[in-house]
């Protein structure tokens, strides 16, 4: 029986990905198809990590082409690669770092840097190299949560450039790596803004598909400087179901939205508390407040965490949740969170505008 390359297509396009909302084919996914004698080889080629679900994804594909009459062996191989989204205005992406993700939130208290840095051990967990700047200057967090020793210095290099500390599979930098518990930092905004300037670009990131940046809280003149002047491909801002936490978020919207850094979604931390004695839950901060906010700004909801001593000790004690405890429902929240991320990424990375080839002729 001759196989037809249109059954085969159908067979492909019977898988709808849940953080395309498209088909693998229509998403423009397939890098080689060929038959023969009933041997059916596919190769799809992603626009994102998706290590955590490649192994799935193939085996599904494999069943439905090895459904279709007349195949009687196929096989299906899953890779991705990670392009440059836009970024806004007229802005040059970095060199060394394709794709810059801002993690906001206009109060502070919400698990910002929490969720910042889960994120990043997520994208690298799903297969992405990544990096992750703290630019909460008056509160630098993330050596601790990375479990940095205090005292750490990053090595320099040629008297100028920074070398990011490795730590988990991920490249980090913090202001803490250069000041100590000691020295606080006193600095007015532009002070503040000029040395997040030369955190991020002296610093040598390597070959970076992510780099993910632990903005202050807050909406003020600081974060609206920076969102104006760092090239960013997406921002996620993060919040709680509280009320008060819910008008600052939005203010956090309203401002990328303002200075044309698009907003991948809304992270809810806090969601519930489930008790551990007996397993009650409770919505202690409200209900469904990330819901109504991605909602209103027709953005996603990437992920509602529920209120947890694991993911504070975790953090606190240098060892985060999708390392530490990758097999738990949390860690795969975050997950889930990463590949929502980096598909939203992809997508405005294939809808960003061509610039038409001028072809001059010598009549």
């Amino acid at each position: 029986m001759n196989l037809v390359r249109a059954d085969i297509e159908a067979a492909i396009r019977s898988y709808q990905d849940p953080y395309l909302n498209n088909n693998l084919l229509d998403a423009g996914c397939l890098a080689s198809l060929t038959i023969n004698d009933g041997q059916v080889n596919v190769g799809l080629v992603l626009g994102c990590p998706a290590k955590g679900i490649c192994d799935e994804v193939a085996q599904r594909l494999t069943d439905a082409i090895t459904d279709v009459a007349g195949v009687q062996a196929a096989t299906v191989d899953i890779s991705w690669r990670v392009d440059p989204a836009p970024v806004q205005g007229e802005l040059e992406a970095m060199a060394a770092v394709r794709n810059i993700i801002a993690v906001a939130s206009g109060k502070g208290g919400v698990g910002k840097s929490t969720t910042a840095a889960n994120l990043a051990l997520a994208l690298a967990a799903e297969g992405a190299r990544v990096g992750i700047l703290d630019a909460d200057i008056y509160g630098p967090s993330m050596g601790q949560m990375f479990g940095i020793a205090d005292g750490t210095r990053p090595e320099v290099k040629n008297d100028r450039f920074f070398m990011p500390i490795e730590a988990h599979g991920i490249q980090v930098m913090s202001m803490a790596f250069l000041v100590t518990e000691d020295t606080p930092v006193v600095w007015r905004g532009p002070m503040v803004s000029g040395a997040l300037i030369q955190l991020l670009t002296q610093t040598l990131w390597h070959d970076l598909d992510y780099l993910v940046i632990d903005l202050p809280p807050g909406t003020g003149d600081i974060q609206l400087t920076l969102a104006q002047k760092i090239p960013v491909s997406g921002s996620v801002v993060v919040t709680t179901p509280q009320d008060l936490a819910l008008i600052d978020a939005r203010k956090g919207v309203e401002m990328f939205l303002k200075v044309g850094v698009p907003v991948l979604g809304v992270v809810e931390n806090m969601a519930v508390h489930i008790c551990s004695n007996c397993g009650h839950s409770e919505h202690l901060f409200g209900e469904g407040g990330g819901r109504r906010i991605a909602e209103q700004f027709d953005i996603d909801l990437l992920g509602s965490l529920p209120l947890s001593m694991m993911i504070r000790e975790q953090a606190d004690g240098g060892k985060p949740t999708v390392v530490f405890e990758p097999q738990s429902q949390v860690a795969m929240i975050y997950r889930d969170m990463a590949r929502h991320v980096a598909a939203r990424l992809w997508l405005r990375q294939q809808q960003a505008p061509t610039v038409p080839s001028l072809s001059i002729v010598d009549d």
